[in-house]
């Protein structure tokens, strides 16, 4: 990966392991510029937040005299978060995400700060991050402060998924202790790129679940021999939604070999027949949230920014992740209805009287196995969970920080609700997946759709039939992760 090409949120996954990522001689020329320039500035005896300055309200104090202890400061005092730590991949993705916001050469951070961040995720090391600390305004100025706390060797973090203290994480990645000096640590520290990395990890993720839910829509309605012509061409164009037509496409493309039974009623519930414009404004949320958080990975989110070939310091806002916060709100209610729609596809398939007399929960043996009971249930509570968490964060400003920062966006905690939502909707996925394979082996007919048919066997040989009640939570994981295969596999078959 080269830091001059632009970041999507799909690498964002790729941070997950050790990657390679090139610092090309014309990248590394800026950043020495831009360096050498907050050198020359702050040598003038000219003002700079956060180098001759206090932090946040206190910028009307002086800051301490050298680079080295300022840079202390402002990690130092930031070292106060809490709750549980961000998955390891979490934490190395939001790395990512700042070191291609430092590579824009605005920040005025030294050239050892950006190598240092891609020796460390060319490793198997991990900064220990808590979760709950930063209201996503002035940046994420507390979870990326653990980045940095981590790579000077303090606190804890993970190698190889194990959590230890971060001198011997280093130690073992092979990695030297981070020094910093001047505006190292605030360029650090000063942007979104922990709200960025959260973000666009659940939109890699729910582009994928979209297109699942079109996957397991579309072999519904050919397992149960449902009709087809809620999927037609002329009947979605007149809707009027682009991305409507698009998921109809998609489940026409699916369902293509396919034919209806004849024994369903003339017009299927909602959960069926409504899949197209349900799943189609999911859809147009998820491009929203991909187009906002890909804006975000690929700008510059710092504060003061600098240009050298202009001599301008110029002082605002562009750590302000309102943004992102907006477009993961978004994200999280459409994650929801797609979680709505799964439990109650799963619901109706558990259902005799709807299912043209499929045995209750698809139990070959009603009372003596209870087949897909639990997985509902489990269902269920993962939808209500998801319900309770859908209140928006965008919109919760507290005014903090002496009314410094007196309105403030949460677009971390917006961003992680988002990726809490799309972690659970595979889930939901895999529990209805697991009920399809279910209903076929208990009365309901084998895809006719060919391509139904080959991902239909596909989760097959994943998950034996129910024959006697066993537990079925690895099989769920099991699941997930190969819809995530098979809809990586095709992106879009329309």
């Amino acid at each position: 990966m080269n830091l001059a090409a632009a970041l999507e949120p799909s690498h964002l996954e790729l941070a997950r392991g050790p990657l390679r990522v090139e610092l090309d001689a014309g990248v590394r020329a800026r950043i020495a510029r831009c360096r050498e320039f907050v050198l020359e500035v702050s040598g003038s005896g000219r003002a700079i937040y956060g180098v001759t300055t206090g932090f946040g309200p206190l910028v009307e104090f002086g800051g301490r005299p050298d680079g080295a202890g300022q840079s202390d400061n402002t990690i130092i005092h930031h070292i106060v978060g809490h709750g549980e730590l961000m998955p390891p991949a979490v934490a190395r993705a939001a790395v990512l995400a700042r070191l291609f916001s430092l590579a824009q050469a605005r920040s005025g951070v030294s050239e050892q700060v950006v190598t240092a961040l891609i020796a460390m995720l060319g490793t198997e090391f991990a900064p220990a991050v808590p979760r709950l600390g930063s209201v996503g305004a002035s940046g994420d100025l507390q979870p990326l402060a653990y980045v940095a706390h981590a790579l000077r060797g303090n606190g804890n973090a993970f190698f190889q998924g194990r959590l230890m203290p971060a001198g011997e994480a280093l130690d073992r990645a092979g990695l030297q202790k981070l020094e910093l000096d001047g505006r190292d640590a605030l360029a650090l520290v000063n942007g979104v790129s922990v709200t960025a990395a959260a973000l666009g990890l659940a939109v890699a993720q729910a582009i994928r679940a979209r297109r699942s839910a079109e996957l397991l829509s579309a072999l519904m309605t050919d397992v149960l021999g449902c009709g087809t012509e809620f999927t037609s061409v002329g009947l979605l164009a007149a809707f009027g939604h682009p991305d409507v037509a698009d998921t109809g496409a998609a489940i026409r493309t699916w369902l293509a070999g396919s034919s209806p039974s004849g024994e369903r009623p003339l017009q299927e519930p909602y959960s069926i027949r409504c899949t197209p414009q349900l799943i189609g404004a999911a859809g147009t949320s998820v491009r929203h949230a991909d187009e906002v958080v890909r804006r975000d990975l690929n700008g510059v989110s710092d504060n003061p920014l600098f240009f050298p070939e202009t001599g301008e310091v110029v002082h605002g806002g562009n750590f302000f992740g309102q943004p992102s916060a907006f477009a993961a709100d978004q994200l999280n209610v459409a994650l929801v209805q797609l979680g709505n729609l799964a439990e109650r596809q799963l619901d109706l398939l558990v259902d005799p009287r709807r299912t043209n007399g499929l045995p209750p929960m698809l139990s070959p043996a009603p009372g003596q196995h209870h087949a897909l009971q639990g997985v509902q249930l489990c269902t269920t509570a993962t939808v209500a969970a998801m319900r309770r968490a859908a209140v928006p964060a965008s919109v919760q400003s507290l005014p903090t920080n002496l009314h410094n920062q007196d309105v403030v966006p949460f677009g971390t905690q917006a961003a992680f609700t988002a990726l809490d939502q799309a972690t659970h909707l595979r889930y939901l996925h895999a529990g209805l997946a697991i009920g399809l394979r279910q209903a076929v082996h208990v009365g309901a007919r084998r895809p006719l759709a060919p391509k139904l048919a080959e991902a239909f066997d596909r989760i097959a040989e994943e998950v034996p039939p129910i024959v006697e009640d066993r537990p079925l939570d690895s099989a769920l994981g099991q699941v997930a992760d190969l819809l995530d295969v098979i809809v990586s596999e095709v992106e879009s078959v329309s």
